[in-house]
């Protein structure tokens, strides 16, 4: 049940994200009276309801599907797992219903106020709420933090048969066929979880190659696997002519050699996403979008109303739900009179496919537009005892580091547990460390962390296991 609505209040935050809940509670430590208006009836945004968290319970079962199939290498079989669609749908739910109602714990826990309804700036001082909570609020600062939605097709809407992340998320039933369209993260992610549940997957790309935005090598293991996994996977390839019917969808594939006329079950639209932003009357405001409706801002994430900051997926980014709670951080702070700024070194980006993708600091492709001279150093995990033993010896760990100074610029690795190893390189960068430090650091053996150490140690020439 919301909190009462006042006539005004110190902090508003809009939208009840990762970002935004972590900006109230900040403010609300730092003394302000926070009022927190979310859309929805329950807490935690997108990432918590329709992204990150179910799509990472769905992946942790993956991640058990293959593990099982594979420890038959090493002398120990399973039966082929059964699929109870029923269960397995409420256990996604279970988890999501347990970690927004601790979000709307932690609200009441921390004085912050709560209210469910649609807001419109009416000017730079004042907003509509229009819901469950009606009326005029007053506000002295504002925080923007309203998320972004999947990007559809031109002329077509998402539904039963052609979905987004967020219908192939509730898991209505497990298609015999399903096409993806989009070969990012969460493409990739999802097609994952329906290949285990037993979907023939074929995926089709418009550029030269997955994972666009991750280096090339990082990258190469993951689309072994795929393409391993996948029925089918098309580069170069533009999806078109969607027609969705009662039991499938007609979809032309063009390779640039051909135009594939296919049938598929389902059809999962992953080219992007789009910001929240174009409901606000935000020009009421005085606050300015970019072309593609993204808020500018500035370090402090200020908007051009200076009482009005935005952060997370509203204002671009990398659209990230770790990068949204510490921008929300950030603005809350110089909100309270702080001399605060976002300004980090590094926000590790993680693909939680198998194997992982994690990558923080200056990618490869990013240095080259540099005129810095730069080491790359590659660790193939075949030196690593721990990956092999865990048949990850396709795994690799890279350090991009400043040939002058031996700076740690970035690191990437591909492989288990790179969800949880990407902490120390980033800890490493923000705290400028070189090449040196990280090879000093002693690490514990046998682990996959040792591939970092002695990544690091390639900076001098040569390791304790490889070079």
């Amino acid at each position: 049940m919301a909190d009462e609505l006042p006539k005004s209040t110190d902090l508003l935050v809009i939208g009840g994200g990762p970002g935004g809940y972590a900006a109230a509670f900040e403010a609300a430590w730092l003394g302000l009276d926070v009022t927190l208006v979310n859309a929805e009836d329950a807490l935690g945004g997108v990432c918590l309801r329709r992204g990150c968290i179910p799509s990472k319970t769905l992946l942790h079962l993956n991640e058990l599907v293959h593990s099982a199939a594979a420890a038959a290498d090493a002398g120990l079989s399973y039966e082929p797992p059964s699929v109870d669609l029923d269960t397995l749908r409420e256990h996604k739910n279970k988890v999501i219903k347990q970690l927004t109602s601790g979000v709307a714990q932690l609200c009441r826990q921390r004085g912050v106020r709560v209210l469910q309804a649609q807001v419109s700036f009416i000017d730079a001082g004042h907003v509509q709420l229009d819901g469950p909570d009606s009326g005029r609020l007053a506000f002295t600062s504002a925080i923007i933090a309203t998320g972004s939605r999947p990007v559809a097709l031109p002329g077509m809407d998402f539904g039963a048969r052609i979905m987004s992340s967020t219908e192939a998320l509730e898991l209505v039933d497990i298609p015999q066929t399903l096409l993806i369209i989009g070969g990012g993260y969460i493409g990739l992610e999802l097609g994952m979880v329906y290949q285990a549940l037993g979907t023939k997957v074929t995926l089709a790309e418009a550029t030269d190659r997955l994972m666009a935005g991750a280096d090339a090598d990082l990258v190469k293991p993951l689309a072994r696997v795929v393409h391993q996994r996948f029925e089918a996977v098309y580069l170069n390839t533009q999806a078109s002519d969607l027609q969705a019917g009662d039991d499938d969808v007609r979809v032309i594939l063009d390779t640039g050699d051909d135009a594939l006329d296919q049938r598929f079950e389902r059809v999962l639209v992953a080219v992007g996403r789009t910001p929240n932003t174009e409901d606000l009357g935000l020009e009421n405001a005085g606050i300015d979008c970019d072309g593609y409706g993204f808020i500018t801002v500035d370090a402090a994430r200020r908007t051009s109303a200076d009482n009005i900051h935005a952060i997370g997926d509203a204002a671009g980014g990398q659209m990230l739900a770790h990068e949204a709670m510490h921008e929300g951080k950030a603005a809350a702070r110089a909100i309270s009179g702080q001399n605060a700024v976002f300004d980090p070194r590094a926000v590790p980006a993680v693909v939680f496919t198998d194997p992982q993708i994690a990558w923080c600091g200056l990618t490869e492709a990013e240095l080259r537009d540099t005129m810095r001279k730069v080491k790359v150093l590659r660790y193939p995990w075949q030196a690593s005892g721990r990956a092999i033993s865990m048949g990850a010896g396709n795994g690799l760990t890279k350090l991009l580091v400043d040939a002058d100074t031996g700076r740690v610029l970035g690191v990437g690795m591909v492989g288990p547990q790179a969800e949880s190893l990407i902490a120390e390189a980033v800890l490493a960068i923000e705290m400028g460390a070189t090449a040196e430090d990280m090879a000093a650091a002693i690490h514990p053996h046998p682990t996959l962390s040792e591939t970092v150490g002695e990544g690091a140690e390639l900076f001098f020439g040569q390791t304790t296991h490889y070079g």
